[in-house]
């Protein structure tokens, strides 16, 4: 195929997932669409079979770490740590709306870090929904928080987050050198979201709210936390020594496997969908349709524009790209045609990259994945989310994390080093 009629039409191949995946039709799996589209454009040439089997290849180990994180935080669902999570939020707050903004803040951070956004996304906004109604509190500033957490908070380990996963293998850093260097920007950007969500939902916080009764709190589950805990000292064991993290990953998920399924407290097929294995598939697919789209002439577009090196004006302008790319074809898209480019810079570069494909997303519905999977859940609870509203706080929220975080990274590299 030539080149003209090969970029046309891996174009429209990308923009038609991106729109199946943002409307969903007929409330089909984003692979249905996919999957044929990644088919498509290799079998017209639009991509060779070797790049398509190159991308698959390198994504591999990321959608294995990925289904076994996936697992894990189900389980540890039905263990029932998000319930005692929710139970928790609701006895510390003590019938303050703006103390059970804070307690949502520091739980949504931790769940998002540690068992990745989806897991706030799927699991703890409904739970947060129920602990606002038993509070009797406006639900509004800690469901929104949910998902803006999800985003940025993924920041800090490369377990959290899809684009962190491929940001970790393009970066060349360990495992404990990545969360170093983001520990500072995923405070900062954190940080300034609770300050601008204080502000921005000043009325419902300021609405009254009751104390719960604290007799029922459930069972803290001691077995799921401790099996997390040696998961993520796996992760650190392992890059250590130079083994893929995805190991740690699925040992953890094993063990609380193998205990649910003994105790019958679950399945062979309730793990299997857990998986999410049409979400594995299309993340495959994608990635073959975005490097398609590269290799017809949008990473020489884009090689134009991306700042050279690690000093703060090329940072910020990193970072900045990345979040505006982000937003027009959704961040995961984004990480995949940026990561290849700013790798030649640094490890720092590909960093900044992360800070604006994560932040960047808080600013419209179609930046991330997880966002869209939030508006769907909130939605099934009878809420609704004013589009007018939530760009407005993307509005506030992502210029001022981005300006936080960037100079945070900036100051973390000078002080530890990207090596």
């Amino acid at each position: 195929m030539n080149t003209p009629l090969a970029e046309t039409l891996s174009v429209a191949m990308l923009v038609l997932v991106l729109v199946c995946a943002v409307v969903r039709p007929f409330n089909w799996p984003e692979a249905v669409v996919a999957v044929p589209a990644a088919a498509l454009v290799v079998a017209t040439g639009a991509i060779s079979p070797g790049h398509a089997l190159d991308e698959a290849e390198r994504l591999g180990p990321v959608i294995g770490f990925l289904a076994a994180v996936l697992v894990l935080a189900q389980l540890c669902d039905d263990e029932g740590l998000f319930q005692a999570c929710g139970a928790w939020m609701a006895r510390t707050a003590a019938g303050r709306p703006r103390r059970l903004l804070m307690q949502v803040f520091l739980a949504a951070s931790a769940i998002t870090a540690v068992l990745s956004l989806d897991a706030t996304v799927v699991l703890l906004t409904p739970v947060v929904f129920a602990t606002a109604a038993r509070l009797g509190a406006r639900p509004k500033p800690h469901v929104y928080a949910c998902t803006h957490l999800s985003n940025t908070a993924s920041l800090l380990l490369p377990v959290s987050n899809l684009t962190n996963l491929l940001a970790f293998a393009a970066s060349g850093l360990s495992f404990t050198r990545f969360a170093a260097l983001m520990a500072l920007p995923w405070v900062a950007a954190i940080a300034v979201e609770y300050v601008v969500f204080r502000r921005f939902f000043a009325t419902d916080l300021d609405a009254g709210a009751q104390a719960p009764h604290t007799a029922d709190a459930p069972e803290l589950p001691l077995f799921a936390l401790v099996t997390v805990g040696c998961t993520l000292a796996g992760f650190v064991l392992t890059s250590a020594v130079g083994i893929d993290p995805a190991w740690a990953a699925l040992a953890g998920a094993v063990v609380l496997a193998v205990r649910a399924l003994l105790r019958r407290s679950t399945s062979p097929k309730a793990l299997l969908r857990s998986v999410s294995v049409p979400f594995l598939a299309f993340v495959l697919a994608l990635g073959i349709v975005v490097r398609a789209v590269v290799d017809n002439g949008l990473d020489t577009a884009l090689g134009h524009l991306i700042p050279d090196g690690t000093g703060l004006a090329a940072l910020l302008g990193i970072a900045a790209l990345a979040a505006v790319l982000a937003n027009v074809i959704n961040n995961l898209p984004a990480v995949l045609v940026l990561l290849p480019l700013a790798a030649g810079s640094g490890p720092g570069a590909v960093l900044a990259v992360l800070l604006g494909v994560n932040i960047g997303p808080n600013l419209t519905y179609a930046g991330s994945l997880a966002t869209l999977l939030w508006r769907r859940i909130v939605h099934a609870h009878d809420a609704e989310v004013e589009l007018g509203e939530f760009t407005r706080l993307g509005l506030y929220a992502v210029p001022a994390s981005l300006l936080a975080a960037v100079p945070a990274l900036w100051a973390s590299l000078a002080v530890i080093g990207g090596g």
